[in-house]
């Protein structure tokens, strides 16, 4: 049975029947995903007719010889004669088609070149454009490096593709790619079908991280390793056969889409002149077969895993309320997984539509209970599952056929808690789902490494059922949202660790219309909020989470990233591995793209209105202009820079699509901040007991007889003491001149600083000092609207100097009491952190 989504559209069929397709991260043809299993074949010596793949009878016996191996899939360098793609159909090959061209030479320096270059493309396309041996098309292999730092990465995109549309317009069904290499990975090509890599590493540890960076570069697209190898000559028949083997079966583990192995034979013919001191074939010149075509063939027959009765019991468990619109697509994709042991569960949240129904449709366990919210579905789920590892599914969501594969090699793999991978949209769900599927804030994961991640969607996420046993499983309270997050960070509070596989995909349909997307952001919102008063720590001042890993996914685009990229090129540009290296965005772009911006915009807005009753108050026009300028820019670049796979004749299309998807970038923080403000996440929250002191420095001395205690001791103490209060307890950083941070709210924090003389004999003198900390823009604020008030005053404008004094006062009286309170937090820790043998010498205000 074929996999869901993409995989279903079409009945299944002989495989060679269709032209083959980019899905998510695989390649499929019709409804059957393919593994490419490949080599590399030729140039070789030109034939008197100037063909470079030998005569017919020749190539009919390598095809026969490779189809008996398990190789499904062959690469050539230049375009092939349209024979050979018969040959190569008739055996059940695909070919990949490299458009050779001059890329070795300066090549953007002549518009005349580049023309000629883009009909070059044309011509070798059209050459053998519909036929069905055709797999893709390579518009270019492996551009120097230093061509490409020459030009800048941006113009050499750009090139790439304008080719690859070049190709498109020849044969608009056909797959195109560029093989890249890693000294220029960093070159962004979302417009190619699927990426491609030659990869040359001698080392299985190295191979594996990495593919797993490339799969993280890739995001969404198949990978396909376009050349790996090793040579025979120096290395010898038998460590060639032992590489081989190693490297086909890390790929296609790692969840590579498929592999070409360099190459069928030690035939080799480039230049003008026969390459013989290259041994790379997996047959000898005259087609004798060494150990390593063995090898390959014995991976190939096995790919992507071997099956055999290791594998691990696994639980699949679909939590659905009122899914029955989009449950069976998942319960038919379940049909078809190839793992050898599961079971499904579907937890029938009180649905009052026909899910139950559509379920019983089904071989699966179907458990009907009270609606009681995502959570304690999915607790009821792990409870009454019979696996060692329990897999999450949504009911929008469908697997690929060895989704399951994949998490259990990860968890066979690696000592994990949990192992997840990525989730990828639907691709016919429609003209919104496609601009939400490029809008912020999709489930989506967070990567610590490229293997071991911070937060698994709920969409995508399994977990090992003894450590939901150990944690108490999922949280109830959060009955929409936020359980999958709550989850991960008490899992990592244990010292457990979670793994992230690129292979094990889910498809998951994205919201359909404005109206839903913006509903689910709202959930999102209150669901941080919940978060934020459970996990305190893991939140700013202002309210916002702060990941320690890199998010991934389309909507995160930072507009104060563009031109900060830096490249590493090395020494000269000499470095084997160029990456590119994304600075994080200071605190003021930071500040822009937090959803309380709009708070501020909003109030600029009521100043600007009551303009009308006061005159003056009339230049708050030009701040609020000013304050609405980040939120529009930045939703208009990032819907400009969204990519969608549209041609370029088609621009109005494409403009349509990047401006619904700005619009979606304006919203969606709109919707994040009604529900976070709905669920107490405001500005104005306070997190510590309600008591305060007046907010002045302070020192203090404390006399410690025999109850030796270190800096770090009596530190710990002092921060578990003020977190007892509820207070969010900050550590000073290795660059900070403070130890311990109070927050009292938004507008004021206390800090404090340790110091310790050691007077013998076990006794110490500990000095702490401890200062209130203010938000500097709040003073400014205040500030200003007291002058405004004065210039009321100037002109007897009575009411509108009482208006204008208001949030002035405010805004002092606010940091005031924040400050006040954080302080009480931290006095009150220290006098709870006496023990006996310690007193009190002297507290005293500190004047500057």
């Amino acid at each position: 049975m074929s996999a869901a989504g993409p995989f279903l559209a079409l009945p299944a069929m002989n495989a060679q029947g269709f032209r083959l397709r980019a899905s998510g991260k695989f390649i499929c043809a019709g409804s059957e995903k393919i593994h490419l299993c490949g080599v590399t074949y030729g140039p070789f010596r030109p034939e008197p007719d100037g063909s470079e793949y030998h005569d017919p009878p020749t190539v009919e016996r390598d095809f026969s010889q490779m189809t008996a191996t398990g190789i499904n899939a062959v690469r050539v360098y230049t375009v092939p004669p349209r024979w050979l793609l018969d040959l190569a159909h008739q055996n059940g090959l695909r070919v990949m088609i490299g458009l050779p061209w001059e890329q070795h030479v300066t090549f953007l320096d002549s518009r005349r070149r580049e023309k000629e270059i883009e009909q070059r493309i044309r011509n070798g396309v059209l050459a053998c454009a519909n036929h069905p041996a055709v797999l893709a098309f390579a518009v270019g292999n492996e551009i120097p490096s230093p061509l490409v730092r020459w030009y800048g990465h941006r113009r050499v995109e750009k090139f790439l593709e304008r080719l690859c549309w070049a190709a498109k317009g020849e044969d608009a069904e056909a797959l195109v790619t560029y093989v890249n290499y890693p000294s220029t990975e960093y070159l962004e090509l979302p417009f190619l079908d699927f990426a491609a890599f030659n990869v040359y590493l001698e080392s299985q540890d190295r191979l594996q991280a990495y593919v797993a960076r490339l799969q993280n570069i890739t995001g969404e697209r198949p990978l396909v390793m376009a050349e790996i190898g090793l040579d025979s000559l120096r290395k010898g028949e038998a460590a060639q056969a032992c590489a081989l083997e190693w490297q086909t079966r890390t790929l296609f583990a790692e969840g590579c889409a498929g592999l070409f192995v360099f190459s069928w034979t030690d035939e080799w013919h480039r230049g003008g002149h026969d390459i013989e001191d290259w041994h790379f074939g997996l047959t000898t010149r005259d087609r004798k077969p060494k150990p390593a075509l063995e090898a390959v063939r014995q991976v190939f027959q096995n790919m992507p895993f071997q099956t055999d009765d290791s594998w691990p019991l696994i639980s699949v468990v679909i939590c659905s309320y009122n899914g029955s619109r989009t449950i069976r697509e998942g319960l038919e994709s379940l049909r078809g997984i190839k793992y050898p042991k599961f079971e499904v569960i579907v937890v029938d949240d009180g649905s009052t539509d026909a899910t139950a129904a559509i379920a019983g449709e089904y071989d699966v366990r179907l458990i009907r209970t009270a609606n009681s919210g995502l959570s304690a579905a999915r607790n009821v789920g792990w409870q009454n599952a019979n696996g060692e590892i329990v897999a999450y599914l949504d009911d929008d969501a469908a697997p690929d056929p060895h989704w399951l594969h994949y998490l259990a090699s990860a968890f066979m793999a690696g000592s994990y808690a949990g192992v997840g991978g990525p989730n990828v949209a639907f691709p016919g769900d429609g003209f919104v789902a496609r601009c939400v599927d490029h809008a912020p804030g999709n489930p989506t994961h967070v990567l610590l490494t490229d293997c071991e991640a911070e937060h698994l969607p709920g969409c995508n996420m399994a977990y090992r059922r003894s450590c939901l046993e150990a944690v108490g499983g999922f949280d109830a309270q959060f009955r929409i949202a936020g359980d999958d997050v709550d989850l991960c960070w008490r899992l990592q509070q244990r010292g457990w660790t979670l793994g992230f596989h690129p292979g094990a995909m889910v498809w998951h349909h994205r919201r359909r219309t404005v109206r839903t997307y913006l509903r689910q952001q709202l959930n999102y919102g209150r669901a941080e909020a919940m978060l934020e008063r459970k996990w305190p720590e893991k939140y700013n001042a202002a309210g916002h989470l702060t990941w320690s890993g890199r998010l991934y996914g389309k909507g995160f685009w930072q507009m104060f990233r563009w031109g900060q990229s830096r490249i590493y090129h090395g020494s000269w540009g000499s470095a084997l591995f160029q990456s590119v290296y994304h600075p994080a965005p200071g605190r003021f772009a930071t500040l822009l793209m937090l959803p309380e911006w709009y708070l501020l915009t909003a109030f600029l807005g009521i100043v600007s209105l009551f303009g009308a009753l006061y005159e003056p108050l009339r230049v708050a026009a030009l701040p609020l202009v000013v304050a609405l300028l980040p939120p529009v820019t930045h939703a208009g670049i990032c819907g400009w820079r969204a990519f969608f796979h549209v041609e370029p004749r088609r621009r109005w299309q494409r403009f349509k699509l990047a401006a619904l998807t700005a619009v979606l970038h304006f919203l969606q923080p709109v919707a994040r901040l009604t529900g976070r403000l709905r669920e107490g996440l405001t500005p104005w929250r306070r997190r510590a007991a309600n008591r305060m002191v007046f907010p002045w420095p302070r020192a203090i001395a404390i006399w410690s007889e025999k109850n030796w205690r270190s800096a770090d001791q009596r530190l710990s103490a002092l921060a578990a003491a003020m977190r007892e209060s509820g207070a969010v307890v900050v550590h000073g950083g290795d660059f900070d001149a403070w130890d311990l941070e109070a927050r009292g709210g938004m507008l004021g924090n206390a800090r404090a600083a340790l110091v310790i003389e050691e007077h013998g004999d076990a006794c110490q003198l500990v000095r702490l000092r401890v200062w209130p900390m203010g938000f500097p823009a709040a003073l400014v604020m205040a500030s200003l609207f007291a002058c405004l008030a004065m210039v009321a005053v100037l002109d007897e404008e009575w009411v509108a100097w009482a208006a204008l004094n208001v949030p002035a006062i405010l805004l002092l009286v606010r940091m005031f009491y924040e400050c006040g309170t954080a302080t009480a937090v931290i006095l009150t820790a220290i006098s709870a952190t006496l023990i006996p043998g310690e007193k009190i010498l002297e507290s005293t205000q500190l004047h500057e």
